[in-house]
């Protein structure tokens, strides 16, 4: 990518800002100079990526449900929260899709994940996530926004690290080829960075709500809530990652792309499961 005459340089708030701009359709404007070790060190701040999305859609949310009902509002809600990532991740879940239901070999599974036409397979997952984190933000706004919708930070920063986790801990299936290949410098001690980042930022979270003191939920649902959601993201996604790595022999871009939206959805389930 081509550098700005008034970039910033390689350091850790060209990192964040780079983490910004390449995950979500935010207003960033601030230059940075793309280098490798910026893509490297911005996989650090997805965390604080998703938690972003998430404050911003939380408080959507909250707006929502005061001119209209839940089902509408999910669905507004929804929308939102694809066009704040511009569909990046649910293009990476069609072409992911796309390619490992072909059953073909692994080669041209790989093949098929790089075209950028969809396919049917790719089609119908993308529907059945969305149609499924619809109904699971239905069933959250029925709760209130108190009980549930504003753990959805909680649900986009584990997801994200999850990616940062994924990349760092499989090899990438195409070492020069494709988006992915940008961050193939990421190590488990930027994973490990990531982490740290997000239990600081789930701990905030909680004193917020303890602050708060919400009344509408039971000390022992909001204690789950809070933990089982990266448990869960971390359960399906490592599972995901090693199922991926098996088919075609490493990760690629649009792996990571689903294992961030197939994580969202079963952190959804769980938080509606306990709440």
């Amino acid at each position: 990518m081509r550098a700005s005459r008034s970039s910033v340089g390689a350091g850790w708030f060209a990192a964040a800002v780079a983490a910004f701009q390449f995950l979500t359709r935010l207003p960033v404007p601030v230059r940075v100079e793309y280098t490798e070790t910026v893509f490297r060190r911005s996989a650090v701040f997805f965390p604080l990526v998703g938690f972003a999305l998430g404050i911003v859609l939380s408080a959507a949310g909250w707006f929502l449900l005061r001119i209209v009902p839940a089902a509408p509002a999910a669905a507004v809600l929804l929308c939102l929260w694809v066009a704040l990532t511009g569909g990046l991740h649910l293009d990476g879940l069609m072409d992911t899709a796309d390619g490992l239901l072909s059953h073909r070999s692994r080669e041209r599974m790989l093949e098929i994940m790089k075209d950028s036409r969809v396919g049917a397979m790719g089609v119908m997952a993308c529907v059945l996530v969305l149609v499924t984190k619809g109904a699971l933000l239905f069933s959250m706004m029925e709760l209130s926004w108190s009980r549930s919708l504003w753990l959805i930070p909680l649900v986009m920063l584990w997801s994200r690290w999850m990616m940062a986790a994924a990349i760092a801990g499989w090899p990438y299936a195409r070492p020069e080829q494709g988006l992915g290949a940008l961050f193939k410098g990421v190590t488990l001690r930027h994973a490990a960075a990531g982490a740290a980042l997000s239990a600081l930022l789930t701990v905030g979270l909680w004193a917020l709500w303890a602050g708060l003191q919400a009344p509408s939920a039971s000390a022992a649902a909001m204690v789950a809530s809070f933990v089982l959601p990266p448990v869960s993201a971390a359960v399906v996604g490592c599972g995901l990652a090693a199922f991926f790595h098996r088919k075609l022999g490493g990760l690629t871009g649009d792996t990571y792309g689903a294992i961030n939206e197939l994580t969202e959805a079963a952190q959804l389930f769980v938080i509606v499961v306990c709440l």
